[in-house]
């Protein structure tokens, strides 16, 4: 199981999230952007932070790809082009 911690920074239009993503097998670093518009489209309105949907996100991923394949720096509603099912699964996981 992978250990997954996120530490978001306010940058005016949203956020930065730096996150790590830790296993037996080595870690992973990445920077992912999260406007607040994409925020509140994401979540749905659900009560919940940024750094719980990001890291909720690289559970997601996870389940579809090792951390190694995970892009290093993205924008996080990209996941959607990869994964068009995200936006769905994501607001069920939160």
């Amino acid at each position: 199981m992978a250990e997954i911690s996120v530490v978001s920074t306010p940058n005016g239009i949203g956020w930065t999230c730096t996150v790590q993503v830790a296993e037996s097998n080595g870690q992973t670093r990445h920077s992912v952007t999260l406007s607040r518009s994409d925020f509140e489209q994401l979540t749905n309105g659900k009560p919940t932070t940024p750094e719980e949907l990001v890291k909720k996100s690289f559970e997601f991923l996870l389940e579809r790809e090792s951390k190694n394949q995970i892009l290093r720096q993205f924008d996080l509603p990209a996941i959607a082009r990869y994964f068009p099912e995200y936006p769905a699964e994501i607001r069920k996981k939160l």
